[in-house]
């Protein structure tokens, strides 16, 4: 059967049609940037103490009524609790003075009991504030992250399987949305609980329409240029929209208007169904030719090229055939029945849950980088640009399996290193931190072109959203694995630090397809050979020169 990309060489590379699709797909995704990370300023918590109410006190007693802790080696006023209110006001009536009259050490303490006092020194509001998470209900700060990341986890899972079988432009503006309304709703959310269901649903359709536009470009570019799609463009979409959430959350410090400017900006995108057409490569995989015939035909028009009389002539026989036997239709679970493929695809999601809970780690830690979190958001961001660009210079000229090795092993060195920094030099440990992010920034971009290039037409979006659904597995873990601080500063960096180790001794085994065709089908791949490490075992490798323009 000729190939596919043989058959649509005439349109070129980069025409208006290529150039509409490249661009477009890569705003889609403008939103997933500034959406994700919003969790970093909606449950930062401000400054807090409890409320005390108006009573008759002196002012010496009012300023002496929340107890000093030390945390950390600082002193600051109690979070949780405060000198009974009953007892001080005896004293306070009675004349004693703190300090002189009464030792406070001595006197009774009791919860916040009429609620908490913040500060407003950076917002005017958050959900923490707003439905007070905090002491006993601070396990919810970092659990609404991990709730928004678990809706993710879902929405990839299954988003995957349901553009395999439906096409990946219903399922792209459907997850586009999903997430557009619900981020919406959660503006109205009447309490916590309520706001953290919203977020789950919202979640689902955040990765999701990711991962449909990015297979979506894959499919329908070739060459040069979907390297290009695959391992910048979608990536600096991404990170473009980062780089704007420190900007809207500078100006909107209150968490409602927020999510008012997260959430509106989808509505953009509705015209863009018109103008966004549905993956050709995928519809000859369904055996419907015509259809995409007709994509193809008003891509050459949009191009200006002359298009052949009969585009995809021997996909029109195998279309015939499918007619007569039905197609059978693939799901998750066709990976893990053959042996190889199943090896693949176990270390395919080991290194991307690996690079994820690193990369989510590294990003929600933000507010520790610097005592401006804007800035702080605004550098962790700005890193990811040239993590990017260096990823698509790696899957030009460098075999995929020895990028993702040395990656992994890079940034998990770095992070190890972070322990062995002294305090004193702290912009030190913030250079290796963002050197850290930068590495596996990288291997994330990476890794959805090496996805990509491994797994046929009928798997690929199936394959993909499986392995974003298990590296979203790591980004919900990311908000409790940096709770570890309170145990010692470093463990979270360590514990990173080891999986990314470990996944760069994993992807030894993962084979090569730098300079190969991307299969179209599951036979094709697997005829690949079987997962052998490169120093143990020696094969005649084919030409790494071949051009990227032979590749589907």
């Amino acid at each position: 059967m000729k190939d596919y990309e043989d058959s649509v060489a005439f349109l070129g590379q980069w025409g208006r049609f290529q150039q509409v699709v490249f661009f477009l797909l890569c705003a889609s995704i403008l939103p997933n940037g500034f959406g994700t990370f919003s969790v970093v300023f909606l449950t930062d918590a401000p400054h807090h103490h409890c409320l005390v109410p108006e009573v008759n006190l002196t002012q010496v007693w009012h300023n002496a009524i929340i107890p000093i802790e030390v945390v950390n080696g600082k002193q600051q006023l109690s979070r949780c609790s405060r000198f009974r209110l009953d007892v001080v006001r005896n004293l306070s009536a009675r004349g004693f003075v703190p300090g002189r009259d009464v030792n406070l050490t001595d006197l009774e303490q009791e919860g916040c009991v009429d609620g908490w006092s913040y500060s407003r020194d950076v917002y005017q509001s958050t959900i923490v504030s707003e439905f007070d998470l905090v002491c006993r209900e601070q396990w919810k700060q970092p659990f609404t992250s991990t709730i928004y990341f678990l809706g993710v986890l879902v929405g990839a899972f299954f988003s995957g399987q349901l553009s395999d079988r439906f096409g990946r432009k219903p399922v792209l503006f459907a997850t586009m949305a999903l997430q557009t309304m619900f981020s919406f709703f959660q503006v109205f959310s009447p309490s916590w609980l309520a706001f953290a269901i919203l977020s789950f649903i919202s979640g689902m359709g955040q990765s999701s329409n990711y991962v449909s536009a990015f297979v979506l470009g894959n499919e329908i570019l070739t060459g040069n240029v979907r390297v290009l799609f695959s391992s910048l463009g979608v990536c600096l979409g991404f990170a473009f929209g980062y780089m704007m959430l420190p900007l809207f959350a500078y100006f909107l410090r209150d968490w409602k208007s927020l999510m008012l400017a997260i959430s509106l900006p989808g509505l953009l995108y509705i015209p863009l169904w018109w103008l966004i057409p549905e993956s050709p490569r995928w519809l000859l995989s369904q055996g419907r030719v015509e259809e995409a015939e007709n994509i193809t035909r008003k891509a050459a028009k949009w191009n200006k090229v002359d298009a052949p009389l009969v585009i995809f002539e021997d996909y029109s026989v195998h279309a015939d055939e499918s007619k007569t036997h039905p197609k059978e239709q693939h799901n998750v679970f066709n990976p893990l029945r053959i042996k190889n493929i199943l090896s693949t695809t176990l270390i395919m999601c080991l290194v991307w849950f690996s690079l994820s809970i690193g990369y989510y780690g590294l990003s929600l830690n933000t507010s520790q980088l610097h005592a401006n979190r804007y800035i702080s958001c605004f550098i962790s961001a700005a890193v990811e640009v040239p993590a990017y660009t260096t990823s698509w210079l790696a899957l030009q000229y460098l075999p995929r399996r020895l990028s993702v090795v040395c990656i992994s092993l890079v940034g998990g060195l770095l992070l190890f290193f972070l322990q062995l920094v002294p305090e004193s030099l702290s912009e030190l440990a913030v250079t290796l931190e963002m050197l850290g992010k930068f590495v596996i920034a990288s291997g994330q971009s990476l890794m959805y072109g090496y996805t990509a290039e491994l797994y046929p037409t009928v798997l690929r979006n199936t394959v993909t959203g499986t392995c974003t659904a298990i590296s979203t597995v790591g980004s919900a873990i990311a908000p409790f694995l940096l709770q570890l601080r309170g145990y010692f500063k470093y463990l979270p960096h360590i514990v990173m630090g080891t999986l990314a180790v470990v996944s760069a001794f994993a992807a030894l085994f993962l084979p090569e397809s730098y300079g190969r065709p991307l299969p179209q089908t599951i036979e094709q791949m697997h005829k690949r050979e079987s997962l052998k490490c490169p120093f143990i075992t020696r094969r005649a490798h084919s030409n790494p020169q071949v051009l990227f323009e032979s590749r589907l």
